[in-house]
């Protein structure tokens, strides 16, 4: 399942990409975020690995991040790996003629497991939502502050 979302971000870009490319920043725009480690590699370079744990209401999700092309401030990409799904996600930054940031954001999910295939093709909506969420939130932090962190 492949998808593509656009955002206006109402900030420069190199300032967008201060707050994006933050591994500290992270738990203020992506919900659930509960920690993330180090695991190999320079941080934030390609090849470089982080795990991301998630507890999204009773559920608990690990991730392993692979970064696969960084070209600041205008792309970065990587792969989350998880049990039963791999995602190949590639983010495109581009300033605007007002000084604005538009972030492009292309998605593919890639199913391991049967299970996740059959919810990947009955419910593509829920994943584009989700992807929706986190830009959403993200704008919101880097416009104006708001953090999505638990207390």
């Amino acid at each position: 399942m492949k998808y593509t979302l656009e955002l206006l971000i109402e900030r420069p870009i190199e300032e967008v990409i201060k707050k994006f490319h933050n591994p500290e920043t992270m738990v203020h725009w992506q919900r659930g975020l509960v920690s993330c480690e180090h695991l190999s590699g320079t941080p934030g370079e390609i090849g470089a690995k982080m795990r991301l744990n998630y507890a999204l209401g009773k559920r608990k999700m690990e991730l392993i991040e692979t970064v696969t092309h960084k070209n600041l401030p205008h792309e970065f990409h990587a792969t989350y790996d998880t049990k039963g799904m791999h995602n190949i996600q590639e983010n495109h930054f581009k300033e605007n003629n007002e000084g604005h940031t538009v972030w492009i954001s292309k998605s593919e999910f890639l199913p391991t497991n049967f299970m996740l295939w059959v919810i990947t093709l009955l419910m593509p909506r829920a994943f584009k939502k989700q992807s929706r969420l986190y830009m959403d939130d993200f704008k919101n932090f880097a416009e104006k502050g708001v953090s999505v962190a638990q207390e």
